[in-house]
């Protein structure tokens, strides 16, 4: 019904996730990095990631049942999000993500060789969230199967 829009439009996403510090996760977004920072207050913080809004809110600790899966052999966090980039911002990511000694899940090269072959790695915020940075071998296989 609604295909056409979602094959000719070009949108922003936003996603709301609980958050246990809206301090440190203001200081992650924004100083490790490198997002800005929106509207804000004591008890949220709107962060742009590459054009998109994400909305920590502060919440009492919480859980995830199944915190991993496996993919090509490896242990994976279920629950992460993240930006697709271009090679070159991937890879300036990861060198300056690296040196800052944080948790990082060291890249990996997915589905090789087939349609939606991709480079990722991981970095857990202060929420315990994961968030994976990945780049496409060829972008117009972004949704081939």
């Amino acid at each position: 019904m609604f295909n056409f829009i979602f094959k000719t439009m070009e949108a922003a996403f936003h996603m709301s996730l609980p958050c246990i510090s809206v301090k440190d996760t203001k200081s992650f977004y924004s100083e490790i990095i490198g997002a800005s920072l929106g509207r804000t207050a004591d008890s949220w913080v709107d962060v742009n990631l590459f054009g998109h809004q994400i909305t920590f809110i502060r919440a009492k600790k919480f859980n995830f049942i199944n915190p991993n899966y496996v993919f090509e052999g490896k242990i994976l966090p279920s629950f992460h999000f993240g930006i697709i980039v271009d090679e070159k911002t991937w890879k300036t990511i990861y060198k300056a993500l690296k040196k800052e000694e944080l948790h990082l899940v060291d890249k990996t090269v997915f589905l090789k060789d087939k349609a939606g072959e991709h480079k990722s790695f991981f970095i857990k915020d202060p929420n315990d969230y994961m968030l994976e940075f990945k780049c496409f071998e060829n972008p117009k296989n972004i949704f081939k199967s």
